[in-house]
């Protein structure tokens, strides 16, 4: 698999003898170096598949102007700069490959501006995203983005890289709930663009560049966000099939019915032999294919939409549940939100991509990711966002050894497949690291130009995150 890379940038040996003149500007207590770099900066998720780096230094800004003044520093001296949120991420974004700084954006937690009656916030990029939902529960209002992670994701590493989660099917990705950013942008100025705002075409798109670009483009330092009144009430829906071709034509009737349901998620039968001794109420023995759905709105609308979903989902099904609201529910989301650490328990690891289909495409590439894994002799799994298209395509190995290797090479077909069925490389985990050269088998070469024009206008001495989102 990929392993680490050092710098061989021009100058890096002599870094450590300036960090005392990067220190003076941010203070020294906000910049750890040497022996105080804790080892979790030096990589996220993806340690598993030998992705990890050595930062020279980490700063720990309290403000933008501190952001500001970092990115200042390493564009006078030529020092790769690495944004860095929660650490949660699956790609590499966050791993210091070449070194340099890593900028933890970790103690601008200041909720700047909260109005619950004009269902808006601003929040600074290193908010948790389970407190971000907390306060807007507390006060009537929803913020449906929900990637997981959300006891550690930080709002800004969300942004960086556009998250979705279950809830984006109805809800869309982090950015639509975005209307205006603070960013620090090369060689260090601090810029605004949108704000507390509906609307806004004046120029062109800046804020869309910068969420989801992963830190290549500028540093995220916080966002104006718009919110929703909580809906009355959650209703899911849970059916089992026998196979991915059952499970994913009861998906498809579901949206040829017309129902909008909040979410659309699926479980292979892999997935299930992991994570379903846990499931509430058991899984029955013939389920090789799981779908969650849920109904949501006022009492009346989302109890009408689950009488609909039930109905659109029983013909081929082995089973159809429909837990209670309250703790019922509850605790099905949080056994949905732990499938991930039950696939990665069975082998101690996993390689894991989020390829984006056409959902009539769904089944092939359910199948297919099994016969990827076949032909490289991995056990594999996949679950996702039905709805979206969106499998996190899986293979199971040991953190060591061989497996991870023919891992490596699983991946690229993965990536040849989705793109053949008129898909994407990513759906909402972002290219990082893990992922880089993918592009050019999704996009023309003129599309690949304008991609690598907006990083030069941005960037052009390609400090910020160098090597990813390539």
């Amino acid at each position: 698999m990929v392993r680490t890379v050092l710098s061989d940038r021009p100058g890096h040996g002599s870094m450590m003898s300036r960090l005392d003149e990067l220190a003076s500007r941010v203070g020294a207590e906000a910049l750890l170096v040497g022996d105080r770099v804790p080892k979790q900066y030096s990589f996220d998720e993806t340690e598993t598949q030998g992705v990890r780096g050595e930062p020279d230094a980490v700063a720990l800004p309290a403000s933008a102007e501190d952001v500001a003044a970092v990115m200042s520093w390493c564009y006078e001296h030529d020092v790769p700069l690495v944004p860095r949120g929660g650490g949660t991420g699956f790609s590499g974004g966050a791993v210091p490959i070449e070194g340099g700084v890593v900028l933890s954006l970790e103690r601008m937690t200041a909720i700047r501006s909260f109005d619950p009656g004009l269902w808006r916030m601003q929040v600074e990029a290193g908010v948790i995203t389970s407190d971000l939902k907390r306060r807007c529960r507390e006060s009537g209002l929803f913020f449906p983005p929900d990637p997981g992670a959300a006891e550690q994701s930080q709002i800004g590493g969300n942004l960086a890289t556009n998250a979705g989660g279950p809830h984006a099917f109805k809800y869309g990705v982090t950015g639509s709930w975005v209307t205006g950013i603070e960013a620090v942008v090369p060689p260090g100025e601090v810029i605004e663009v949108g704000g507390p705002i509906r609307k806004d075409v004046a120029g062109y798109d800046l804020k869309g560049l910068l969420i989801g670009s992963e830190g290549t483009l500028g540093v995220i330092t916080a966002a104006w966000l718009r919110l929703l009144p909580t809906p009355e009430l959650f209703l899911p829906v849970v059916a089992f099939y026998p196979d991915p071709e059952a499970g994913c034509e009861a998906i498809e009737a579901v949206l040829a019915a017309g129902l909008q349901a909040a979410t659309l998620e699926y479980l292979d039968r892999r997935t299930l032999e992991a994570a379903g001794r846990s499931f509430p109420g058991g899984v029955p023995d013939e389920a090789g294919f799981m779908v969650i759905s849920e109904a949501d709105g006022s009492q009346e609308e989302a109890a009408r939409l689950r009488d609909e979903l039930i109905e659109a989902l029983e013909p081929g099904a082995l089973a159809v549940r429909d837990p209670a609201p309250g703790s019922e529910t509850e605790e099905l989301w949080r056994w949905r939100d732990g499938v991930s650490i039950a696939v990665t328990a069975q082998r101690g690891g996993k390689v894991s991509e989020d390829i984006v289909v056409p959902i009539d495409r769904l089944a092939e590439a359910i199948v297919g990711t099994l016969e990827i894994g076949r032909s490289h002799e991995l056990d594999t799994a996949s679950w996702g966002h039905a709805g979206d298209g969106n499998l996190h395509s899986t293979f199971l190995v040991p953190p060591q050894g061989e497996e991870l290797d023919r891992a490596e090479a699983a991946m690229v077909e993965l990536f040849e497949l989705a793109v053949s069925l008129g898909g994407s490389i990513s759906g909402e985990h972002g290219v990082g690291w893990v992922k880089r050269g993918q592009l050019q088998r999704q996009w023309a070469p003129a599309a690949l130009e304008l991609h690598a024009a907006v990083k030069a206008a941005f960037d052009p001495k390609n400090l910020l995150n160098p090597g990813k989102k390539t």
